[in-house]
């Protein structure tokens, strides 16, 4: 795979037109950008379905369904909080402020995760290099699924439209045990740390610091405070598996569908279409509604919007859909959207089905 990809820099009508566009609806309804009141209800909303949970475990003599079934609420929490929160931060998109999207950000790490590794995956990797394979990090899942005909096929991908499912409630666990320190020395040896202005050392410190506090808060200080490790245990797994599932398909179904293209670059390196068209091409909305789900999943079902505007918060998503799609469809251009998540999972299951055959 060539290292350095570069796009065509030509900037067609359709960028121009679509920028002006965007930047006019808020200009003329003298509406930031970012953050808005109902975006710092949903964060305080979100924080609580992770943490009150997390203290009525602790504080109360609860059965052990109970205490599941809170676990598993912390588990949605801990999806909402990654999907309508911490999502926005990192990508500065939350608020002017850069200190706000800092801490915002580290939202993850209270979540197991390590938001350096996050914004250098998602935002450096994916955003940049959308489906393009052996760049974009997020749809590579090793050697246990394939989501392209330009990756290996191997037999048991046969098979992945039905153990998938159960791989993507790992996602969460994975960060926590193995991905984050694994991904770390890679960019380290890749100069990545320091493009983020971090040295190994000094990130190595802060991966470790995070993990420790999440490992004591989840697991440790529950089982001191109940003295039942194994009700926790599986509270635990039934957190993370419902979070990583819920994260995984949401995602998945915005990129790894058979709606979108797998483009590769040109011997020289080169992407034939704009960074732009790029990503009309290479992702997908679903359930572009005003719903629960929606306002759930942090505007995600409008990937396109995200896309071509990672910098505006998503709480915006819905308005600016209707200028994006119109603009796509006067210039010709695919704006791929399906009309409900359930619709975006079949699409889902037939490219898994047809990328373990082809």
């Amino acid at each position: 795979m060539v290292k350095n990809i570069k796009f065509d820099t030509t900037k067609p009508e359709f960028v121009k037109v679509l920028r002006k566009r965007v930047n006019s609806y808020f200009k003329e309804n003298n509406i930031s950008k970012n953050h808005n009141a109902a975006m710092i209800f949903k964060t305080f909303f979100m924080m609580a379905i992770y943490i009150v949970p997390y203290v009525l475990i602790l504080t109360l003599n609860l059965s052990s369904p109970i205490v599941l079934l809170l676990w598993a609420i912390i588990g949605f929490g801990m999806a909402g909080i990654g999907m309508s929160v911490m999502h926005d931060g990192n990508h500065n998109a939350y608020s002017k402020n850069m200190t706000v999207n800092k801490w915002i950000g580290y939202f993850l790490n209270i979540c197991g995760g390590y938001d350096l590794n996050w914004r250098i995956q998602h935002n450096v990797l994916h955003h940049t290099y959308t489906n393009i394979i052996g760049m974009d990090e997020d749809v590579d899942a090793g050697i246990i699924l394939r989501f392209s005909q330009d990756q290996e096929k191997k037999t048991l991908h046969k098979f992945q439209h039905i153990y998938a499912w159960f791989v993507y409630g790992l996602l969460t666990i994975s960060w926590l045990v193995s991905k984050d320190f694994i991904q770390l020395i890679k960019y380290n040896k890749k100069g990545l740390l320091k493009s983020q202005g971090i040295s190994f050392t000094k990130a190595m410190f802060s991966l470790l610091f995070w993990k420790v506090i999440y490992v004591f808060l989840i697991l440790v200080l529950p089982t001191l405070v109940t003295g039942n490790l194994g009700i926790n245990i599986a509270g635990f797994f039934i957190m993370e598996f419902i979070a990583g599932f819920f994260l995984s398909t949401v995602f998945l179904c915005a990129h790894i569908v058979d709606q979108t293209e797998f483009p590769l670059p040109n011997n020289d390196g080169m992407v034939e279409k704009n960074w732009y068209v790029h990503q009309l091409e290479t992702t997908a909305n679903f359930s572009n509604t005003k719903s629960f789900f929606s306002w759930f999943i942090g505007g995600l079902n409008y990937q396109i919007e995200h896309h071509l505007f990672p910098n505006i918060c998503h709480v915006h998503y819905h308005d600016i859909s209707k200028i994006v799609k119109q603009t796509a469809e006067e210039f010709n251009l695919p704006y791929h959207a399906s009309n409900t998540f359930i619709s975006a999972l079949k699409h889902h299951f037939s490219h898994l089905k047809t990328m373990g055959r082809a």
